[in-house]
């Protein structure tokens, strides 16, 4: 499940957990991290993962190697982590002073952060809990393995599989995109996931739709749900958005994540919810909180709202529901 540290209004892996467990609440996978059994890493994105598929992808090779400077630096901070048990980034921080780099947006991070995160991204380290949304680092080790060719394909196999369980129906662009984006989770196996696609693609149920291939797991049966006669607000990240490509040939409009786009050139605002009616996105909404209180400013693909009689009143319940959710008065 992908994670995002944007609260509006709440965080996406929040907003995502709500329509999948009965009487979520925001913060609850938080609160309740060390006794779930699950980890953060990076899969296909960055998220939160079982710890069965994060050994699947551990120990990792294959990541660009440290300077010797560097490697000095992450053994110090290693044993450092060791002695405490677990470590606050500011706690790091402040015993080291290694000073900012230059982060993916171009901004300043601070070094030791960016040197926690890489340690974490190779196994060295894990996140033990979250403190006000702030990750909170322990050591890890993860046993070297030695596996045949066949041993290998299987895992990989495997982590196919629980992306296109994930993600599917995919169109095949959106496959062959996947599949490509585990060379993060595996860079030590980047060079077998064309193999690896070809494979999927023999074992996957499969159609052709108006020139378009689709694929999705043989066990499943794509026409045997009929859709929920319930509106819900969907995450940016949900696996039902997560997919532009996808969205826009089921649904007929480009939804576009608009976070960081200059206010002046959104479309669609801040952080929109895309609006699921039945099987149809119908719109969006952009849900905050002011003074305690739930504001919601809705807007539609077409000119109107839906015109099903009970569409007005499953909008007000999920309004209800998003309300329990933030711990809020209805």
């Amino acid at each position: 499940m992908q994670a995002d540290p944007i609260r509006a209004p709440a965080r996406a892996q929040d907003l995502i957990l709500r329509h999948r467990v009965n009487n979520y609440r925001a913060g609850d996978m938080e609160r309740r991290y060390s006794a779930l059994g699950i980890a953060e890493d990076f899969f296909v994105n960055y998220g939160f993962v079982t710890a069965d598929l994060q050994t699947l992808m551990h120990p990792r090779a294959g990541v660009s190697r440290w300077s010797a400077t560097r490697k000095a630096q992450a053994q110090a901070l290693l044993a450092f982590v060791g002695e405490r048990g677990s470590v606050h980034p500011r706690e790091v921080d402040a015993h080291f002073s290694l000073g900012s780099v230059t982060n993916y947006w171009g901004g300043a991070s601070s070094a030791t952060t960016h040197l926690l995160d890489s340690m974490h991204y190779r196994g060295l380290l894990r996140v033990a809990q979250r403190e006000g949304g702030i990750r909170v680092y322990a050591v890890q080790e993860h046993a070297p393995i030695s596996l045949d060719a066949a041993a290998r394909r299987e895992r990989i196999d495997t982590l196919v599989d629980v992306v296109v369980r994930k993600y599917a129906p995919l169109p095949a662009l959106s496959l062959s995109g996947l599949v490509s984006r585990l060379r993060y989770a595996v860079p030590q196996w980047r060079r077998e996931l064309k193999s690896a696609l070809i494979r999927a693609k023999q074992r996957l149920a499969h159609t052709r739709i108006d020139g378009v291939d689709w694929y999705w797991p043989a066990d499943e049966r794509p026409t045997a749900n009929r859709p929920q006669d319930i509106v819900r607000f969907l995450a940016p990240f949900d696996p039902v958005v997560w997919d532009r490509r996808r969205f826009e040939l089921l649904w007929g409009w480009a939804y576009r994540f608009e976070a960081y786009t200059p206010t002046a050139k959104r479309q669609l605002g801040y952080y929109a919810l895309p609006l699921l009616w039945l099987d149809r996105i119908v719109g969006w909404g952009n849900i905050s909180v002011r003074d305690g209180a739930l504001h919601a400013d809705i807007g539609y693909v077409g000119p109107f709202a839906p015109r099903e009689q009970r569409f007005k009143h499953e909008i007000d319940a999920e309004l209800d529901r998003m309300r329990a959710f933030l711990a809020l008065e209805s």
